[in-house]
């Protein structure tokens, strides 16, 4: 079966976002976020994750690995991995005007998104307390004047694990990072297998942050 990895396009979200939520269904950190889990909403998450892949094909660098000798019941070519990186950024160079702006736009349609459907179980509290640790992570950890590409998700279907399409996915970027000798960034909740995984990638565990909620922790690692 061939694979091939192309750059995300409003056709490619569904396929995309079926791929996250199968994918992220058991992960650590979903799970820590989303812990009451009966108050989760699988409708509400499609729409956060759907306004995340509209943002990202303009602002991020957002590929798909996809089969193209499938097709899902839409017609639509199966998508098999997903990955989004956040482009390069010099530590002197602020924000452009148009990024400026598409954070604020994006802002917007999350908070009607949530006007509309509530917090679809998500716990507020914990997910603040993992963006001041993101945040002290980087700052302790991008010590490079030229930037990181920051790998923000990279998923595979259960089902296609194994076949080798995470490191296609990778290649996209790291390859692209490689030529201009630039850093790459990442993070993971899920100890094994990713930290194996990603070491055979080439990269390296260098920091592992705690998320602490009065007790109930979520580890992430950081490369």
């Amino acid at each position: 079966m061939p694979v091939v990895v192309t750059p995300l396009k409003e056709a490619d979200i569904s396929g995309a976002i079926d791929c996250i939520q199968a994918a992220f269904a058991e992960d650590p950190y979903n799970r820590w976020v989303f812990n009451d889990r009966s108050a989760f909403s699988p409708a509400r998450n499609r729409i956060s994750l759907r306004i995340r892949c509209l943002w990202g094909i303009r602002n991020a660098l957002f590929y798909v690995a996809k089969d193209p000798t499938a097709e899902t019941e839409a017609g639509r070519e199966r998508v098999l991995g997903v990955a989004m990186w956040l482009p390069l950024r010099k530590a002197d160079k602020g924000e452009s005007w148009d990024e400026w702006m598409q954070g604020w736009v994006l802002w917007g349609k999350q908070v009607g998104m949530n006007l509309w459907w509530g917090r679809g179980g998500l716990n507020v509290k914990r997910y603040y307390i993992w963006k001041q640790r993101q945040a002290q992570a980087q700052a302790a950890l991008w010590d490079d004047p030229e930037g990181y590409y920051f790998c923000n998700i990279v998923t595979v279907l259960p089902s296609e694990q194994g076949r080798g399409i995470g490191k296609l996915l990778f290649q996209e970027v790291t390859r692209k990072a490689d030529k201009e000798e630039r850093k790459c960034y990442l993070e993971s909740s899920l100890d094994e297998p990713n930290t194996k995984i990603y070491e055979r990638l080439g990269f390296r565990k260098v920091k592992e942050m705690d998320c602490d909620d009065d007790g109930e922790l979520c580890k992430v690692s950081r490369f």
